[in-house]
């Protein structure tokens, strides 16, 4: 059974996500700080061309969070108890053996990642061995992955949030302690995140202990085999096949996006590491009610109601306008300080503070491709999310390119843009999912004598 939509329900399910959405990005920031304040702009570019390196390859799975949150939730609408329970082993194991096998292929991997990234030598010297200390937490993260979407299906955004803490305050802990202590630099910060992964999958495995309780276990136990059906297995890679193209897609927008600060050199990949920190806290704590439309969405869906369905994204959807509306204010207002807190090379905080504008704008240009992608994930439509992925991609590449001769300003007018794009592109197909859901209920007819 779904809880009551309202506002209030809403914001009591959004608001540990948002809150465990900020130590995301948090972590980033610190990360950039950690480095950036020791003055070497090779360094902190290194650690953001490894970075968008690292994320390339871990989203290229993200279905394992997205398809799980929908399916979930789709399940728990449905009141299928067993398949909530048997989504939980098939994504979490799958999350452990694709990263076992991304461990495995990390010779043929890593080279072949930054052949698509403009650095140079020694950059990419030093962002390899970020990368390489970053893949040994790969099962850990994959697997953490799924019982983060499990959680979120279910609609235990609390348990989530603790999961979401203890493997960001992990993760900025052992950073400080790597760098600072061990002075590993770059290195350094791969190895914080990738011991940090594996205590939060620890930490993951005792919280969905937890939720299931003794008879819940005991039920996991007794039908793991039909937990790897073939026909369950076959339908769950079928969904997430198309969002993981959709992943891959929007990974490569941002890998574009990276490759066009890295064609302009250290100082300037350097300072749009900087400032895409303000957008991605932006990013994820919007997430929040992004995350919040995809379980409720799911949940309608499953419960064939259309009203839930609705209801859900217009109150998501105000929520996600008045926040975007908030970070471009507190960007706008409080970016030269967040700018001389993040670095202390003058020539990096320059070029940051020329393009800080961009930056205020994305969070509401952005909020509305963000809430559509939640919608469309909890609708589980990874037609819809594929297509409009490549489209928003090819149309951002195409800008770029028309805006190369303008440098850094029209690399980010194009990133800007890329959200109109693929807001645009999903919205397309806003009818179709409309009507897959049936036709809307008859007017009440009117009581007689009025």
């Amino acid at each position: 059974m779904t809880a009551t939509l309202t506002r209030r329900s809403i914001l009591a399910q959004a608001w540990p996500i948002m809150l465990g959405q900020i130590t995301v990005p948090l972590v980033g920031l610190v990360d950039t700080a950690v480095i950036g304040r020791t003055g070497d702009a090779v360094a902190l570019a290194a650690v953001a061309l490894g970075s968008f390196v690292v994320t390339f390859l871990f989203w290229t799975f993200g279905f394992l969070r997205m398809g799980m949150t929908g399916l979930t939730a789709q399940a728990v609408g449905a009141d299928d108890q067993a398949e909530v329970r048997a989504l939980l082993v098939r994504g979490v194991a799958t999350g452990f053996a694709l990263g076992v096998v991304l461990l495995a292929l990390q010779a043929l991997v890593v080279p072949l990642a930054f052949r698509l990234f403009a650095g140079s030598g020694q950059l990419d010297a030093v962002a390899e061995s970020f990368v390489a200390a970053r893949l040994f937490g790969a099962p850990a993260a994959l697997a953490g992955s799924a019982i983060n979407g499990w959680l979120l299906g279910l609609g235990k955004t609390r348990h989530a949030l603790v999961l979401q803490v203890v493997m960001n305050v992990a993760n900025i802990g052992l950073d400080l302690l790597f760098v600072w202590h061990f002075h590993l630099g770059a290195r350094g910060v791969g190895f914080g995140t990738t011991s940090a992964e594996w205590i939060a999958l620890a930490t993951g495995l005792a919280i969905v202990g937890n939720v299931l309780g003794a008879e819940g276990r005991a039920a996991i136990r007794i039908g793991l085999r039909g937990a790897f059906d073939r026909q369950a297995l076959k339908r769950l890679f079928g969904v997430n096949a198309d969002i993981m193209i959709r992943t891959v897609a929007l990974l490569a927008l941002f890998g574009w996006f990276a490759n066009a600060g890295a064609r302009l050199g250290p100082v300037q990949l350097g300072a749009n590491h900087v400032l895409s920190q303000f957008v991605g806290l932006a990013a994820y704590v919007l997430d929040g009610f992004a995350f919040t439309a995809e379980a409720r969405v799911g949940q309608a869906i499953g419960a064939k109601s259309r009203a839930d369905f609705l209801r859900a994204i217009r109150l998501t959807g105000e929520f996600s306008v008045a926040s975007g509306l908030v970070f471009v204010a507190a960007i706008a207002l409080g970016g030269p300080w967040l700018v001389d807190l993040m670095t202390t090379n003058p020539e990096v905080k320059a070029h940051a503070l020329a393009l800080a504008p961009f930056a205020a704008l994305q969070p509401l240009i952005g909020a509305p491709a963000w809430l559509l992608d939640g919608i469309f994930i909890g609708a589980t439509r990874g037609r819809a999310l594929r297509n409009a992925a490549i489209l928003s991609t090819m149309l951002y590449i195409a800008t770029d390119l028309a805006l190369r001769p303008w440098a850094a300003l029209g690399v980010w007018i194009a990133l800007t843009l890329s959200y109109v794009y693929r807001a645009g592109a999903l919205a397309l197909y806003w009818p179709g999912l409309l009507k897959d859901l049936g036709p809307p209920p008859p007017l009440a007819e009117p009581s007689p004598g009025t």
